[in-house]
């Protein structure tokens, strides 16, 4: 089995060997074949040079950097990506998480998960402007998704390289993988996981990233419950606009017959043409909706599932079938 461990890197010059040398006795130990793959998002700093440097001294090393920075989402996308492990583990470039527990998390995959996600349960940051508004937006999460998880916040986890494969995120959704995994059916756990304090430069993303989190989130509840039939949500909501409508005319044909009002002047029939063109665009918009996602997945040749296994089926190409073969057993999982 070959490890692919990613590691997105901005302005952490000061960390970066430090994290090398912290990693690499790890995955020397676990006796499987590995790589260290650092992503530059846009450091302004000597995080490159210190990068570069590591890359002639030990071949392991690849390095990717990027032209300006992106943001840490583009950086784990691209790492995800371009990794060619069969586990693939992430993790901060800050030292805070602990190297050691990836041995924990990969172990973990071989009891037939498909994606463990780290948990600080003992986090070393700041309550006020850390602690706090994670724990906060970690409950809303898991209640508006339905997915039971204690910190969606922790870069460290370990993924089976398929189901990375699968993801492509956009704007703050890196935090979201372990959802986005299990939307597309991948068998998830959460594992308890050590954090250290920053020791050496700042945290570059903060409570400022709240306004942009819940966007995404919205993104995520339609994603894994209305994408492939947006007309499922559109149409519910043009067809409560056409009840109002229809509740609306009714009520003003009645004043008008029993109690002689104007119709007008009366604000219900304004609210029966109102909510009669909502319904109406919400029903547009979802067949358009509808004809997006057929558009989607025909044009790119995907398909609406996930095969996990066939059996006594002829090979098919996975782009094809949409699969996601099994993962080689480890030499620990094979004894």
């Amino acid at each position: 089995m070959k490890l692919s461990v990613v590691v997105p890197v901005y302005n952490e010059q000061e960390n970066v060997r430090r994290l090398y040398q912290a990693l690499r006795p790890v995955l020397v130990a676990s006796r499987n074949e590995f790589e260290i793959l650092f992503v530059d998002d846009g450091s302004t700093d000597g995080s490159y040079a210190e990068l570069a440097m590591l890359a002639r001294q030990d071949k392991a090393v690849k390095v990717v950097r990027f032209r300006r920075n992106y943001g840490q989402t583009a950086a784990m996308n691209a790492g995800l990506h371009l990794a060619d492990g069969d586990v693939i583990v992430t993790l901060d470039a800050d030292l805070q998480n602990d190297p050691q527990d990836i041995p924990r998390l990969v172990a973990k995959l071989d009891e037939g998960y498909d994606l463990v996600q780290g948990w600080r349960k003992r986090r070393q940051d700041a309550f006020l402007h850390r602690k706090l508004p994670s724990k906060i937006a970690n409950w809303i999460i898991s209640k508006v998704t339905g997915f039971a998880v204690h910190d969606l916040g922790c870069t460290l986890k370990a993924m089976r390289r398929e189901i990375a494969q699968d993801l492509q995120l956009y704007g703050e959704m890196h935090r979201f993988i372990p959802i986005l995994a299990h939307w597309q059916g991948a068998r998830c756990a959460e594992l308890e996981t050590r954090h250290h304090p920053r020791r050496f430069g700042q945290s570059k993303y903060g409570i400022s990233r709240t306004l942009r989190v819940v966007l995404d989130l919205i993104t995520v509840k339609y994603m894994i419950q209305y994408l492939s039939s947006p007309m499922r949500l559109f149409g519910k909501i043009g067809l409560l606009s056409g009840f109002v409508s229809l509740s609306a005319g009714v009520a003003t044909v009645g004043m008008k017959i029993l109690q002689g009002t104007d119709m007008t002047g009366n604000p219900m029939l304004l609210l029966t043409v109102f909510a009669g063109f909502v319904g109406l665009q919400f029903l547009v918009l979802g067949m358009l909706g509808e004809l997006g996602v057929r558009t989607y997945y025909e044009s790119q040749g995907k398909q609406p599932y996930r095969i996990r296994d066939c059996l006594n089926l002829p090979r098919i190409e996975e782009k094809e079938l949409g699969t996601t073969p099994a993962l080689p057993a480890s030499p620990r999982r094979a004894a």
